[in-house]
């Protein structure tokens, strides 16, 4: 699993005078774990996720190797498809417990280092360091790598910048086992070739229509004239703008609060049956209430999602004026909102998320708080795979 450390400087005497911010990301974190369980598979295509069942399996790629990417397989890809691509590859289903018992390790040894700390998922964290010396901010990149390698067997990528925003970008120059260091006066050396789609919010769609303005680079984007990425996005052209020209405000914080809760469910066979379809909402909406009622929240907001035989995905959300567990509200509101999608096409997957999350009161009662769930419970963000937006 070991290699070599390669480091990208940016600048040889890169000033952090406000301190550095550090992104932290574990490579192949499931797939990597799993070659550490299973020392045998290393050097190997190894994918995680659902059973491919001979190129017929539902569900998708979680994770996989590097040695399975050079086939082209990649995260959330249907597992049919990365069946087909690269046959001979070792599938492994999902271990979540034992992915988390690892994080929760490598999180700790992270936060160690930090001044301050922000967990962003399972496999990946900002660190703040306050530092005059951006040679003491390297060396304490390279103790954290040496470190989670001596300790769990794997090996991270680490993206070194004056803010959150060019850390992030930064983190996935070099990869596996990276370590890339950008200056606060080389930021747009560094940004400007990028594809506008390095900018994190700015998807295929946007993308689209930033290719229209003829805007294909970051410094495109920087380059551009505000007032006309306004008019065509409203406030979300100021702020990628400002992203454009590396400037990000946000501070490295850790945040305990609960987002949202969701679950989600693959058919077995693709399905344009309303009654199978309708059934599914209310066991989904059942089990999404449980893990709501153990978490000790209510919620504002209900989404649905559904997954297209030809893998279009549409979501529709509604929100109501108050805060709820009611179990009868979840599953009316998304068959309501399923109602839309059904008859449209065949159906792979569905998904219910309750977002707009409060704690429940010990004495609520009533429409808004039905189920009296227990605060002591552990509290937790559902992961990206139950319920993949």
């Amino acid at each position: 699993m070991a290699k070599r450390c390669a480091i990208s400087r940016r600048n040889k005497t890169p000033g952090m005078d406000q301190g550095t911010i550090l992104l932290v990301d574990m490579d192949g974190f499931f797939s990597s774990i799993e070659v550490v369980r299973h020392p045998e598979l290393a050097g190997l295509p190894v994918v995680v996720g659902a059973d491919p069942k001979g190129g017929a399996g539902r569900g998708v790629v979680s994770t996989c190797s590097y040695e399975a990417r050079e086939y082209g397989i990649h995260s959330g890809m249907p597992i049919s498809r990365a069946y087909r691509l690269c046959p001979d590859a070792r599938f492994l289903p999902v271990d979540m417990a034992l992915y988390q018992a690892v994080s929760g390790r490598i999180m700790k040894i992270l936060a160690s280092y930090a001044d301050t700390f922000q967990r962003v998922s399972i496999d990946e964290a900002f660190i703040r360091v306050k530092t005059d010396d951006p040679e003491d901010a390297i060396e304490t990149a390279q103790d954290i790598k040496k470190e989670i390698l001596a300790k769990e067997r794997l090996t991270c990528s680490i993206g070194m910048g004056p803010n959150k925003l060019v850390a992030k970008i930064a983190s996935d120059v070099r990869k596996p086992d990276g370590l890339t260091v950008v200056a606060p006066d080389e930021v747009y050396e560094f940004l400007d070739p990028m594809p506008a789609k390095k900018i994190p919010g700015i998807g295929k769609k946007t993308g689209q229509v930033l290719k229209s303005m003829g805007i294909e680079t970051i410094r495109d984007l920087r380059e551009c004239d505000a007032r006309k990425l306004v008019l065509r996005f409203g406030k979300w052209g100021y702020r990628m703008h400002d992203l454009a020209c590396g400037i990000d405000r946000s501070e490295v914080k850790e945040d305990h609060t609960v987002k949202s809760i969701g679950r989600e469910l693959t058919f077995e066979e693709d399905t344009s049956d309303p009654g199978l379809i309708y059934d599914s909402i209310d066991a989904l909406a059942d089990a999404t209430h449980r893990a709501l009622s153990n978490a000790g929240y209510l919620f504002r907001t209900v989404s649905v999602k559904v997954r297209f035989e030809d893998f279009d995905t549409r979501t529709r959300s509604r929100s109501i004026g108050f805060p709820s567990s009611d179990p009868e509200l979840v599953k009316n509101i998304s068959k309501n909102l399923i109602s839309e999608f059904t008859g449209v096409a065949k159906i792979r997957l569905i998904g219910i998320r309750l977002s707009n999350l409060r704690m429940a009161d010990n004495g609520s009662s009533g429409a808004t708080h039905r189920c009296h769930a227990s605060r002591a419970g552990i509290t937790r963000q559902t992961s990206i795979y139950e319920f993949i937006l």
